[in-house]
């Protein structure tokens, strides 16, 4: 997946999700969600293929591990217990949507780096920005070659168009009427601070719903 798709199906999932069980509003922003959700592209991509593109030549490395996402994880949880801060537990979130929406598990050795070698997969990218704009742009290309075709990431991408439309209008409706959102609601009715136990419980519920989900996606 790319730009629109990461955003707009990890977007997607969590309103779902937050449906069924509303207590996840409260240990997940979901602005940093978004964030998280782009997080290992612009750490991995400009550095494997821009700085380092004549040797790694690679744009999946380090930050498409579960390494990264479970450590910034691990910190999300001590800064939660200390300052009651989800700002990073939303960012660690979404960088394992996104390894989940690249279907890293077709990738093993980067996956689960360093356990099967300290060595990254390498590609021969002449042009990293180059080859970074013909993924964007194939992505939205009609293939009628052997009759109608989508290319794999053409829906995902129309997908994330739509969530990201629905949520912009749904923020645009809020501000107008000023309401107060239900996120707001749903954290004055909670007077005691869930423990991290119940925290884990929650987010790890919204991971495999989020899998199995992906999965459901990749297979249209």
């Amino acid at each position: 997946m790319l730009l629109f798709g990461h955003i707009g199906v990890t977007l997607g999932i969590f309103f779902v999700f937050s449906y069924i069980a509303p207590q996840l509003k409260t240990i997940i922003d979901k602005r940093y969600l978004a964030i998280g959700a782009l997080l290992p592209d612009l750490i991995d991509k400009p550095l494997g293929m821009i700085v380092f593109a004549s040797t790694i030549s690679n744009g999946r490395m380090i930050s498409h591990t579960l390494l990264f996402s479970f450590t910034i994880f691990l910190i999300g949880l001590y800064f939660y217990d200390k300052r009651n801060e989800i700002a990073i537990i939303s960012l660690a979130s979404g960088s394992f949507f996104h390894l989940m929406e690249d279907q890293m598990w077709n990738t093993p050795n980067t996956l689960f780096w360093p356990l099967l070698g300290w060595s990254f997969p390498k590609d021969n990218i002449a042009d990293g920005v180059a080859f970074l704009l013909m993924l964007f742009k194939k992505s939205f290309t009609l293939n009628f070659s052997q009759g109608f075709a989508l290319d794999h990431t053409f829906i995902p991408e129309l997908l994330g168009m739509i969530v990201i439309v629905i949520f912009t209008l749904n923020w645009l409706k809020n501000k107008l009427s000023k309401a107060s959102s239900e996120d707001e609601e749903i954290k004055k009715e909670i007077t005691k601070k869930p423990t991290i136990g119940t925290n884990v419980l929650y987010i790890a519920g919204f991971l495999v719903f989020g899998l199995l989900s992906v999965r459901a996606i990749i297979a249209l």
